[in-house]
């Protein structure tokens, strides 16, 4: 039982000498500290990272056209070629489990910067013909007006969404900006509504800079025809889109007479794998942060576990005397279990509690100094601090183990010879 003069027999047994007590439960206390600042970093570095990806559907790819690298039924290597529609409505009609596909024109970026002209202001500015469906593959917050619908692509609406980026150059503080005309390439749009992209990474400020128009009038205004410049794909959950995208490079290249064989000819940035490859990054730091944190508790339960070998051999006489006052075994044990667990645990959470409050003070400053590149909120979840705690106990058991075989090994007749 857990009587009062047990918990005074633990207490002075450990603070019979000071000194040792605390460079023996420094290993421990040490141990359980590196661990969680290793998990707590990795964790930071993980949510600054996945924050590029802002709210972006991740199971989605984008693809493109290439030059032809080789001939095929009578076409020459070399060649160019274009989507159309038609690519758009095979990959839907014959490719399961996909959730989106927005086919997308574009002025400005890779094909040279346009013209954006507002009474006297002028700007050069991507514009994209999309489909609605786009704001669900790339998030962005709508500050003012509406997005983009089917009403407007049915109707061939010239109307046009623009970044707050656009809207700082092109407008006065203040001007109203629903209503109002801008003119691409000398066609003329009504702004309709305003938008903030989500995502906070490195490219942020250019991607306030952007335009949305329907992708039927951006077609008609500046004389596409049926072609589409490139497309965004994304599939089902439970559906890796990485898993299905050779099926839709073999619809293309069958439509455009492209030899299967050409890799080259197709264009595509899988996100759904370039995820995945973040997501095993971080796991492999989690378990490196794992066991560089257990090597080092280890290190510090061996400590405690030779301090207790001390403590047993310096009482040999009174646990002689124990033994032979009639104290059974499984008493000797407990006691000695129980002043290992107790030691144990106590540095331990000394370690944990020092480890939090570092991680808040890094939170605070962070909050003041605004986000780091690649680095936010550094933390560690409570069931990471229940695992420490477990393994605490654990330890603590584990040191205590051998002492205490080695005390109840003594015959209370040889003990009380013991000077």
């Amino acid at each position: 039982m857990f009587t009062r003069d047990r918990w005074n027999e633990i207490l002075e047994a450990l603070t019979s000498n000071w000194l040792r007590t605390l460079l023996t439960a420094f290993g421990v206390f040490w141990g359980i500290f590196i661990l969680i600042l290793l998990l707590a970093a990795g964790k930071g570095l993980e949510n600054g990272i996945k924050q590029d990806f802002g709210d972006i559907a991740t199971n989605t790819m984008f693809m493109w056209t290439r030059t032809v690298t080789k001939p095929y039924q009578g076409m020459p290597k070399g060649r160019r070629y274009s989507y159309r529609l038609s690519d758009v409505e095979d990959i839907r009609e014959n490719i399961p489990n996909l959730r989106y596909i927005s086919p997308r024109n574009q002025l400005g970026g890779f094909n040279g910067n346009n013209n954006v002209v507002r009474g006297l202001k002028t700007g050069a500015f991507n514009v994209y013909g999309d489909y609605p469906e786009i704001i669900k593959q790339e998030p962005m917050d709508i500050t003012s007006g509406r997005f983009i619908n089917y009403g407007d692509i049915n109707e061939k609406r010239k109307i046009a969404i623009i970044g707050e980026g656009v809207r700082s150059s092109l407008y006065d503080k203040g001007e109203e900006v629903i209503g109002t005309y801008i003119k691409i390439q000398g066609v003329n749009f009504k702004v309709i509504g305003t938008y903030k992209k989500k995502s906070s990474g490195g490219d942020n400020e250019e991607g306030q800079k952007e335009i949305f128009v329907p992708f039927t009038s951006f077609s008609q205004a500046f004389n596409m025809a049926d072609r589409v410049g490139w497309m965004a794909i994304t599939a089902n959950d439970g559906t890796p889109i990485t898993k299905i995208k050779q099926n839709i490079f073999d619809i293309v290249k069958k439509n455009h007479k492209i030899h299967p064989d050409d890799e080259r000819a197709v264009g595509f940035f899988d996100l759904f794998e370039q995820f995945n490859r973040v997501e095993s990054l971080f796991l492999a730091i989690r378990v490196i942060a794992y066991f560089v944190g257990i090597l080092v508790l280890l290190s510090g339960v061996i400590g405690v576990s030779n301090i207790m070998l001390i403590v047993v051999k310096e009482r040999t006489k009174e646990i002689g005397i124990r033994r032979a006052l009639g104290a059974s075994p499984a008493i000797i044990r407990s006691q000695i279990l129980t002043e290992s667990v107790f030691l144990t645990i106590i540095s331990g959470m000394g370690g944990i509690v020092l480890g939090a409050f570092l991680i808040y003070i890094i939170n605070y400053i962070l909050d003041l100094s605004g986000p780091i590149d690649m680095f936010l909120n550094p933390s560690v979840n409570l069931g990471v601090i229940t695992a420490a705690l477990a393994i605490l106990v654990i330890s603590g058991l584990f040191a205590g183990l051998i002492p205490a075989q080695n005390a109840i090994r003594v015959k209370p007749i040889d003990a009380l010879r013991t000077e």
